[in-house]
């Protein structure tokens, strides 16, 4: 038995009411199981039972056996003090309130039918990493649009108190915010956390003040100018940062080339190639936070080429035999979905207006479906993919439901044990 099983038979009230009475023989009706309680506290909240001729207000505390209130040390807790039921899966001991008086316990063993706990059982112990596989077809489409719904909103939500979180360290900077959050995406897992820590290394408002050197910043704040192979664009960029360097001190936050990686990555990911794209879209949109509030063209805002000397390089002093193209489809996808929706996502929670969480999620959309290792595991289902929306919900699904078993928790997984 598991206490996640308990907590989802109290609040559908899914076990046999007949002669329903505590375990010391009183009479007891419930007319409100209560609210689950996801902090610290009571399992229930706002709980409305009758005890005899008594009614009674209070929480609801779940256990798999009622030793269990002793061993998490409910009786010293004034948290527990209003706990008006104790419901257990075992009575093993009597458990008493402070002042003396035997706390009303309600025994389930015997009242749930055991074909539910068999069908919860079998997910729970599914080797496959999606438990429901074997029933996900069988399942309506409504169901699985209404947990979607539940699990795309939850993943932006996530998203969104990143950038929250960023622009508490910003000072509600924005713009600052922005810059941070897009280059850690530019950066593209493989290099995010390089691409953030040039951009918190370098402020934004240094770049405002020179666009017309934002490649010799961003190049020499990452390390690569020292030993890059000299050639005249080179050689003007070091010229160009030394005194940028030195007027804004940058010196002790300079990046080490070795923080970057190349290994294995497609030469249209190297951070170096990111790096000239990057500055390319902010020598364009210098206020960029500014524009996506008020655009809803995102695509053409991150359509821009970079300069002519990284149309021509993927590294310094090595020149590509074709031209090296600008960011790709693919990769604006990736920076709609895990920039510009999180973005509007935080700044319409920060400023309560849901529109702006309704462009997130109409963006998302409107965005083609992410092919990576989750989504074809759905995909194999027959679970047609067909957006953002899709991809990011069943993403969610996956990560933070399937794999941690919270079929409990999940519309797919409950409409199963119920069926």
């Amino acid at each position: 038995m598991t206490e996640s099983f308990l907590h989802y038979i109290w609040q559908f009230q899914y076990f046999g009411k007949e002669n329903l009475s505590t375990s010391a023989g009183e009479a007891l009706q419930i007319f409100q199981p209560g609210f689950r309680n996801a902090n610290a506290g009571p399992d229930f909240s706002e709980a409305k039972i009758k005890i005899d001729s008594l009614e009674w207000r209070g929480s609801v505390e779940i256990h798999i056996k009622a030793s269990g209130w002793n061993d998490h040390h409910h009786g010293d807790d004034q948290a527990y003090e209003n706990v008006i039921l104790h419901v257990v899966w075992e009575n093993d001991k009597p458990i008493k309130r402070t002042d003396g008086t035997v706390m009303p316990t309600l025994e389930l063993k015997n009242r749930v039918s055991l074909v539910l706990w068999n069908r919860y059982k079998k997910l729970f112990t599914s080797v496959e990493s999606i438990p429901c596989s074997n029933h996900w077809p069988k399942v309506s489409a409504l169901v699985k649009l209404s947990m979607l719904e539940k699990t795309v909103v939850q993943r932006l939500e996530l998203k969104a108190q990143g950038v929250m979180d960023i622009l508490a360290k910003n000072h509600n900077d924005w713009e600052e915010t922005c810059y941070h959050v897009l280059f850690k995406n530019f950066g593209f897992k493989v290099n995010a956390e390089p691409m953030l820590q040039l951009a918190c290394s370098l402020p934004f408002k240094i770049l405002l003040k020179h666009p017309a050197q934002l490649e010799a910043l961003l190049f020499g704040q990452a390390g690569f100018l020292e030993k890059a192979k000299a050639d005249e664009y080179v050689i003007e960029l070091k010229r160009e940062y030394e005194l940028l360097k030195n007027k804004y001190n940058l010196t002790n936050k300079m990046m080490n080339k070795a923080q970057w990686k190349f290994l294995r990555l497609r030469p249209g990911n190297f951070p170096t190639v990111r790096l000239a794209q990057a500055a390319a879209l902010f020598r364009s949109h210098q206020n960029l936070f500014s524009k996506i509030l008020e655009t809803t063209d995102y695509k053409g805002l991150l359509t821009i080429e970079q300069s002519a000397y990284w149309q021509q390089h993927y590294q310094f002093g090595k020149k590509s035999k074709a031209k090296v193209p600008g960011i790709g489809k693919t990769s604006i996808d990736n920076i709609l979905i895990n920039t510009i929706a999180p973005l509007l996502t935080a700044y319409g929670k920060v400023h309560d207006d849901e529109s702006y969480i309704e462009r997130a999620v109409a963006l998302l959309q409107g965005v083609p479906a992410e092919n990576n290792k989750i989504t074809r595991e759905w995909a194999q289902l027959s679970y047609k993919v067909n957006s953002a929306f899709d991809s990011q919900g069943l993403i969610e699904l996956y990560n933070n439901f399937c794999l941690k078993r919270r079929c409990l928790e999940c519309a797919v997984g409950s409409t199963i044990i119920q069926s």
